[in-house]
């Protein structure tokens, strides 16, 4: 269902939440691929599977510091009777001459070091005495503090079956497993393997460029003295909170005053660093509702398909949004509503599953679930109207917090959940279970 196709219901038309989003996320296209740096990369969404080129880890290593022994060399050793083996050397991490451990013979070995050719196992240098003859240690002396450490005996006083403490090659991934799918979202441990086995860039869609603005000549910024009839501007601070929560980079544009052509002029700037513009405010029917002022008629001005459509929608709260597209690169622009709390309702339904269809991922929603009504009276609700209402939820209960006015920041400050309740109904009773749309 298009934008172009539903502007000929007419400006009366009341169209569902599902309608208004179908629209969003039939307009919405995932952002091109581009190749990025690792660390750019992350929070992108990946467009390739990633298969390993070089088994991890590429060779057998100690998982402990201690001593390469073969396993005929310890046996039966203990504190009564010890192995006694000629040390020859020392392998460490990264050293590229590795010894040979023959019979009799043992090196010893650091966390990470390759296994050395005659080794089958390795002892923690907490079974042995270190070489100092002088019972069990409980570490190694720094090599440039004791360099004869690497030579001498050291005396064992535990056996060790074959391959205790080695980390076998390919024991976490073997060269040709797939270790990433496409669609994966990339976070810190994705980066770790990517870098582990080799990829120093990875083919990606970007996180899309979000510009929020909200708009009202009664706004003003935190930290700025309050007039009469001003009050700070939240919404531009939570919107651009939530896009970036969402997976975008967002960008947050200071409080556009009442007027028409100062709106134009600030989004026509915006244009060049925006995936995504979201604006708040200014889409009702007052006489200041600048937004819609300022878009009806935009695609008059831009080219053809360009254009926002405002419409009302069956919900509570949120009923008037806008959307369309903007500027020659038909840049989508959503309009919400101005009240803190329909601004925010409105962001989750509709304008964080925008910003995740342009991330390429496949599950664009909040999770849902079913949970028991937690009240002391009955939930009432508008008929035909879709309410979501603030709750907590916890162990398969909702609690709703504050009332339905769309102003109440503190108690939207302390929801995790939406209560759904659908159109067709208008009294939800204690104890019933409702759909939840769980925030956190």
């Amino acid at each position: 269902m298009s934008t172009a196709a539903n502007r000929t219901a007419g400006p009366d038309h009341l169209w569902t939440v599902d309608e208004h989003l179908e629209d969003i996320l039939a307009t919405v296209r995932p952002l091109e691929p581009i190749e990025l740096q690792l660390l750019d990369a992350q929070g992108c969404v990946l467009v390739e599977d990633i298969t390993v080129p070089v088994s991890l880890p590429p060779f057998d290593n100690s998982s402990m510091d201690g001593y390469a022994v073969r396993v005929t060399d310890v046996a039966g050793a203990s504190e009564e009777f010890p192995a006694v083996l000629t040390v020859v050397g020392d392998v460490a991490a990264g050293q590229s001459e590795p010894l040979h451990v023959g019979p009799g013979e043992t090196a010893r070995i650091m966390t990470g070091a390759p296994l050395p050719p005659g080794a089958e196992a390795v002892v923690p240098v907490e079974w042995t005495d270190g070489g100092l003859g002088g019972g069990p240690v409980t570490g190694m002396r720094a090599r440039s503090q004791a360099p004869e450490g690497a030579g001498g005996h050291v005396h064992v006083y535990r056996s060790a079956q074959a391959r205790a403490h080695v980390r076998a090659k390919g024991s976490d991934v073997k060269a040709g497993d797939r270790a990433l799918d496409a669609g994966t979202v990339l976070g810190p441990p994705q980066i770790a393997l990517l870098a582990a086995i080799g990829r120093g860039t990875v083919r990606v869609r970007p996180r899309p460029r979000v510009v929020v603005m909200s708009t009202g000549s009664e706004l003003v910024q935190p930290d700025e003295q309050l007039a009469d009839g001003q009050i700070y501007d939240s919404n531009s601070f939570a919107l651009t909170a939530a896009a970036r929560d969402a997976g975008a980079i967002a960008y947050r544009v200071g409080a556009v005053a009442d007027d028409a052509e100062t709106l134009r002029d600030t989004i026509e700037d915006q244009l060049v660093r925006a995936d995504l513009l979201v604006t708040t405010g200014g889409v009702s029917v007052g006489a200041y509702d600048v937004v819609k002022e300022a878009l009806s008629s935009v695609g008059d001005e831009d080219e053809e398909g360009a254009g926002i459509d405002f419409r009302k929608l069956a919900m509570q709260p949120g009923k008037p949004q806008g959307f369309g597209s903007i500027g020659p690169d038909h840049i989508p622009l959503l309009a919400l509503p101005g009240n803190p709390v329909s601004s925010y309702v409105s962001f989750e339904l509709f304008v964080r599953p925008a910003i995740r269809a342009l991330m390429g991922l496949d599950d664009v929603h909040r999770p849902t679930t079913r949970a028991t009504l937690t009240t002391d009276k009955a939930l009432t609700s508008p008929k035909g109207r879709r309410q979501f209402l603030r709750g907590t939820y916890a162990d398969g209960e909702v609690t709703p917090v504050g009332g339905a006015g769309s102003h109440l920041i503190a108690a939207l400050a302390l929801a995790d959940a939406l209560i759904v309740v659908p159109e067709d109904v208008e009294s939800v009773e204690p104890g019933t279970e409702v759909q939840v749309v769980l925030l956190g």
